[in-house]
C-alpha cells in the first residue's frame, strides 16, 4: 500500500464500486475529488472530506489524475464528450469492464483529446478495495503507470500488464472463464452427490482440495502449451475421454444435467480424431483457440 498521499485524485462515477474506489483514496489521505451524474451518491463522501465538483469538466481539472467507472465504454466517451471536458494533461484510468478491443478504441480516443490513458481491470469486490486482496490490473504507457503506481497502491495490489491497452480487458476476461468454470464445475459435482443424500456444505472441502489439486499442475501445462508438445507425463487425452464417458453415463443416469460434460467430451473426441489421443490435456488448447466451425 501507498504512503504517498500528495497527489489529488478525482473519482468518476459513484456505483458501489467507484464509492470504494473514493474511499479508499480518501482513507490513504489523498485529497478526493467526486462527480457523479445523481449528486446525491456523493454525501458519504462528502461528509468523509472528499469535494464534489458541479462539473466533470471541474474534476478533471482537480488534478493530474482521474479514475472513471461507469457502466461501459460507450457511456465513458459519451459522457466525456457531452460535457465537452479538457482532457489535456489529465492521466485518465478507465476501470469500466468491456472487450479489450473497446479498451484500445477508447485508449485512441482519449489520446486524441491530449490525454494520457490507461486502461484497468477490478478483480476484487467494492469490500476489498483499499485492501491487498484487491488486484487492479493496468494496461497501457509504462512510464504512465510508473508515475502514478504510489498513488494507485492505496486501492489494493496493482500490476502492470504491458504497453497494450487491451490487455487489462483480457486478463478480466480470462479471470472470470476461470471463476465460471471453477464455479460450474463444482455446482455438477455438488448436483451429482445431493442424488445419493450428501449436501453441499458435505462436499464442499473435497471439492476444494480438487481445485487445488488441480491448480498445481498449471505451470507444468503452460510449459506444454508454449512449448507446444504435450508428452503424456500423466494421462492421455484417450484416457481422460473414457473418463468423461462415464461422467456423462452417470450424469445422465442419476439425472443430473450433462450437457457441460457433454460439451467437454465432444472437444476431446474432435482433438482425438485429429490424432491427439495418445498427448496430455492441455493439446485441447488447439480447441480452445479455434472457433467454432473453423
Amino acid at each position: 500500500m501507498s504512503d504517498n498521499t500528495d497527489t489529488p485524485v478525482t473519482v468518476i462515477g459513484l456505483g458501489l464500486m467507484g464509492q470504494a474506489l473514493a474511499g479508499a483514496f480518501l482513507k490513504a489521505g489523498h485529497p478526493t475529488t467526486v462527480w457523479n451524474r445523481t449528486a446525491s451518491k456523493a454525501d458519504r463522501l462528502v461528509a468523509g472530506g472528499a469535494r464534489l465538483a458541479p462539473t466533470i469538466g471541474d474534476a478533471l481539472a482537480a488534478g493530474p489524475l482521474a479514475i472513471i467507472c461507469i457502466t461501459d465504454y460507450h457511456a465513458v466517451r459519451e459522457l466525456l464528450d457531452a460535457d465537452g471536458a479538457e482532457l489535456g494533461g489529465v492521466t485518465l484510468i478507465n476501470l469500466t469492464s468491456g472487450t479489450s478491443a473497446q479498451a484500445r478504441a477508447a485508449a485512441e480516443w482519449a489520446e486524441q483529446r491530449g490525454a494520457r490513458y490507461l486502461d484497468g481491470a477490478i478483480m476484487a469486490l467494492p469490500a476489498a478495495i483499499g485492501t491487498v486482496e484487491a488486484v487492479i490490473l493496468h494496461s497501457g504507457s509504462r512510464s504512465d503507470f510508473d508515475a502514478h503506481a504510489p498513488t494507485l497502491g492505496a486501492l489494493g495490489t496493482v500490476t502492470y500488464l504491458g504497453p497494450d491497452h487491451g490487455l487489462a480487458s483480457l486478463y478480466d476476461v480470462a479471470g472470470l472463464a476461470m471463476m465460471w468454470s471453477v464455479l460450474n464445475a463444482w455446482l455438477l459435482g455438488t448436483a451429482l452427490v445431493r442424488t445419493a443424500g450428501v449436501d453441499a456444505a458435505t462436499f464442499a472441502p473435497f471439492a476444494r482440495q480438487i481445485a487445488a489439486g488441480v491448480a498445481e499442475w498449471l505451470p507444468g501445462h503452460a510449459e506444454q502449451i508454449d512449448a507446444g508438445a504435450f508428452p503424456a507425463e500423466a494421462s492421455a487425452l484417450e484416457t481422460d475421454a473414457r473418463a468423461m464417458a462415464h461422467l456423462v453415463e452417470e450424469s445422465e443416469a442419476v439425472g443430473v444435467n450433462a450437457e457441460l460434460p457433454r460439451l467437454i467430451k465432444a472437444m476431446a473426441d474432435r482433438s482425438i480424431a485429429a490424432g491427439h489421443g495418445k498427448e496430455q490435456y492441455p493439446v485441447l488448447i488447439e480447441e480452445f483457440s479455434r472457433q467454432r466451425g473453423d
